[in-house]
């Protein structure tokens, strides 16, 4: 391995470990949170660290891509955002929302061929499906799939499309513009709507009461600064480095993270869990492969 992929491989585990986390901080969340206060926070508070860079950063950016770098925001973080903190709080069954959530890099490539004119070599397609192929198994393999509130996992599946879109406009029309740049600026502007929504509530006054909600609080903050802003801008720094269809099956690397949160509860691992996830591994590596 070179050290181009080395460092794409070690993005990819960095992002894989943030975002495969980020379930949990979200069910903090809930224990004292609504679903848009949960998503309102989190965006507000990744917005709030990138401010103080984003006024730099956005002088630097080409006049003519300001607007798709704000689009990105909305269509990478907000509305995701917005549709998982309600999912969650309304209980989906966890293992309906991993397949949904891993059906991004499938919308990249659908949206991809239909809307932005995306060339994709059968390898890289092959892979995608590969790897949605062991996620799936690996769901089945640990128990039944309850469909209780398939409409709330209908939020999961419309964020997953957010998802890929976004993918698709960052990799297409933004890469020219320093990654880091777009992701300071979009989250940054992002603290417009957040903050109104906050503000609307009361939540600024309830909380300096309630002391109850520090934790739910501290954990949607702290999924706002590393699973929004950080991640985000490392995410962006891959899509300019491997492309949109690989970042996007950091998807696949969630499972992983389960794992590795089950066995640090001392939980079974089966060899059927792990057959899968070496196919989930063979996916991603076909959508990597030059």
């Amino acid at each position: 391995m070179n050290r181009h992929d080395l460092i794409n491989w070690s993005i990819f585990i960095f992002l894989a470990l943030i975002w495969g986390s980020s379930f949990i901080l979200m069910k903090i969340s809930s224990e004292g949170l609504t679903a848009v206060e949960i998503a309102a926070v989190r965006i507000f508070s990744a917005g709030l660290v990138f401010l103080p860079f984003s006024i730099n950063h956005l002088h630097k950016l080409p006049s003519k891509k300001i607007s798709l770098v704000i689009l990105t925001g909305v269509t990478g973080n907000l509305i995701p955002a917005f549709f998982f903190a309600e999912a969650i709080a309304n209980n989906i069954d966890s293992a309906l929302a991993a397949i949904l959530n891993s059906l991004t890099p499938l919308f990249v490539v659908v949206l991809g061929i239909l809307f932005f004119k995306l060339k994709i070599l059968p390898i890289k397609i092959a892979g995608v499906l590969v790897g949605l192929m062991g996620l799936v198994l690996l769901t089945l393999s640990q128990r039944n799939l309850h469909i209780d509130n398939l409409g709330y996992a209908t939020l999961v599946l419309l964020a997953s499309i957010s998802y890929g879109f976004n993918v698709n406009l960052v990799s297409h029309f933004l890469k020219d513009v320093n990654p880091i740049h777009a992701a300071t600026v979009s989250l940054a502007f992002m603290c417009l709507p957040t903050g109104s929504i906050l503000w609307q509530q009361d939540f600024f006054q309830t909380t300096l009461i309630d002391h109850t909600l520090f934790w739910p609080i501290m954990a949607s903050v702290l999924l706002g600064v590393m699973g929004s802003a950080i991640a985000t801008a490392f995410f962006y720094i891959l899509v300019k480095r491997a492309g949109g269809l690989f970042s996007s099956t950091i998807t696949y690397g969630i499972p992983f993270v389960a794992m590795g949160w089950g066995i640090i509860y001392n939980e079974e691992v089966t060899w059927v869990q792990v057959a899968c996830l070496s196919v989930i591994l063979g996916g991603v590596y076909l959508t990597n492969k030059k």
